[in-house]
């Protein structure tokens, strides 16, 4: 799918699997900065809130995930140099996780973990399922794997153990599962998901497409193989020390696997930038080399939390933590990667058959480039003044910060949908 140039073939996952997902998504961003903007005041409060947990998941699920999950179904073909296994797994996927997540956010939103939070949490474990069993079989008939590709694979398994993991707790709060309430748990379901499913999927898979949109020559598989084994050591340190307990110094060593993935995979995309061939790089793209800076916010705040504020009232650096993952690196690379991948897709399917009867619009052409920068602009101001907002507890700066990204919401979802009901344009 992912080709350098524009005029190169595009290995397709049928246009119809994967463009319901980046719809869904899209929405699923813009309520999620409508919640945010309605419900400002729950950013002042303890994270264990109705309203916060559904934020936190529709940004987890229907932000992040979802658009994972379309991308992907498009770039693992091509990443094993195969081809999907089925379009009806993929299909099932995408409708039981469009059905399970708003009833999940809706129960979370009113704290009812009744029949709504199970049948929701049960839909998406289901479409996990599917998702996975349809990556497997693609890689066993393949027979081909790389690091991107086994990265890839990996964050999926650990996608299934955090929403398996969720669903176990929205059991608990009805009937006692595990010795301890279930906001005791959230930290690790928590980390499950951010470590083992975005953290992993965004590095293994950035590590592959940032180069590629750059025309870089540099390549260094040890490396990415240092990453892997670094994301998923940490993960299983910090599982290990949250189930046996751990005092401050063993609970930075999971900190410190993840400082050094970073450190590596910031190391690998500047080579990458260095050594590329195209030297003008587009907005979209330099977006996605920020996102990189930004993976570094969480985790410096994650390390004050330990260090300095473990004795005082810190509720507030926790509650920043949780948004500057979700509105931080995880959408700014989904902001970057939407307008390099999107256009390709839709372009493959308006003008595959109609190339060569005349001259066609560049995929970059689908999208208004100035509503881009205005969204751009409109994020970045937004993720900074709603951060302070939350560090100070101003319902002022909340609101400007919330209204910001409310805007900055509106303007990709026009350029998404200005993309996906493109009509062809001959010259």
């Amino acid at each position: 799918m992912f080709t350098a140039g524009t005029n190169s073939p595009i290995k397709n996952t049928d246009y119809r699997v994967v463009l319901p997902f980046y719809a869904y998504a899209a929405l699923s961003f813009l309520v999620a900065t409508l919640l945010i903007s309605f419900n400002v005041d729950s950013f002042t409060q303890h994270h264990f809130n109705g309203k916060t947990l559904a934020i936190t998941h529709t940004m987890a699920l229907g932000w992040g995930t979802m658009m994972i999950l379309g991308a992907s179904h498009q770039l693992f073909p091509v990443l094993i140099k195969g081809k999907l296994h089925s379009i009806h797994l993929a299909h099932i996927s995408f409708i039981s996780s469009a059905l399970g997540i708003p009833m999940l956010v809706y129960a979370f939103y009113n704290l009812n973990f009744g029949l709504m939070a199970d049948f929701g949490a049960v839909f998406i474990n289901f479409a996990v399922i599917s998702y996975l069993i349809n990556l497997t079989i693609s890689i066993v008939k393949s027979k081909k794997t790389n690091v991107h590709a086994v990265s890839a694979f990996t964050a999926v398994i650990w996608l299934l153990v955090t929403t398996f993991v969720g669903l176990l707790l929205v059991c608990n709060f009805q009937t006692p599962i595990f010795s301890k309430s279930s906001v005791y748990y959230l930290s690790l379901h928590a980390h499950l998901g951010i470590i083992g499913w975005f953290l992993l999927m965004i590095v293994g898979v950035g590590a592959r497409l940032i180069p590629m949109f750059l025309i870089s020559k540099y390549e260094n598989t040890k490396i990415l193989w240092w990453i892997y084994g670094l994301i998923n050591t940490g993960l299983i340190t910090f599982i290990i020390t949250f189930t046996l307990g751990a005092n401050i110094v063993f609970s930075l060593m999971p900190i410190g696997f993840i400082l050094a993935t970073l450190i590596l995979f910031s190391r690998y995309i500047y080579k990458a930038y260095r050594l590329r061939i195209r030297k003008k790089i587009d907005g979209q793209v330099k977006i996605s080399m920020v996102s990189v800076a930004l993976i570094g916010i969480p985790l410096v705040v994650i390390t004050g939390i330990i260090l300095i504020f473990s004795s005082l009232g810190h509720q507030q650096f926790v509650m920043l933590y949780g948004f500057t993952i979700f509105f931080g690196f995880i959408t700014a690379i989904i902001l970057g990667m939407t307008f390099k991948t999107l256009p390709f897709i839709v372009w493959n399917k308006v003008y595959h058959h109609i190339a060569g009867l005349g001259k066609t619009p560049n995929p970059k052409e689908l999208f208004k480039s100035k509503i881009f920068v205005a969204n751009v602009i409109s994020y970045f101001l937004g993720f900074t003044i709603l951060s302070f907002g939350i560090i100070n507890t101003n319902t002022i700066t909340l609101n400007i910060g919330a209204i910001l990204l409310v805007i900055n919401a509106v303007f990709y979802n026009i350029n998404v949908f200005t993309i996906l009901f493109h009509q062809p344009k001959l010259q």
